[in-house]
């Protein structure tokens, strides 16, 4: 399955789509999504719609978001979380540190 990675913005509130394998493939474009874009006060969405796989370097860029992005004062949401990745994401305790939709 082919890896992507999207965003846009709209109003406050930056979206980033991530389809396909969510691992080190996609770290660059994961990056890419939100250094330049995220600014103070807005919100960002990770939208997992496709992703059917995850592995712990896409937990480390999940990670890498939350402390560009604020750290305990980012407003981060993951959604459409298929039950595999939920799994991991709980697991991992990071249901406890974003908002999982």
């Amino acid at each position: 399955m082919s890896q992507s990675v999207a965003s846009r913005i709209s109003g406050t509130d930056l979206t980033i789509r991530v389809a396909g394998r969510f691992d080190f493939g996609v770290h660059r474009d994961f990056r890419s999504a939100y250094v330049d874009a995220l600014k103070p006060g807005m919100s960002v969405t990770v939208d997992m719609n496709g992703v059917e796989y995850m592995d712990s370097s896409a937990l480390g860029m999940l990670l890498l978001l939350r402390e560009f992005a604020g750290n305990d004062s980012a407003d981060i949401k993951i959604m459409n979380v298929c039950d595999e990745v939920m799994e991991i994401l709980k697991v991992a305790n990071f249901d406890q540190l974003f908002k999982v939709l």
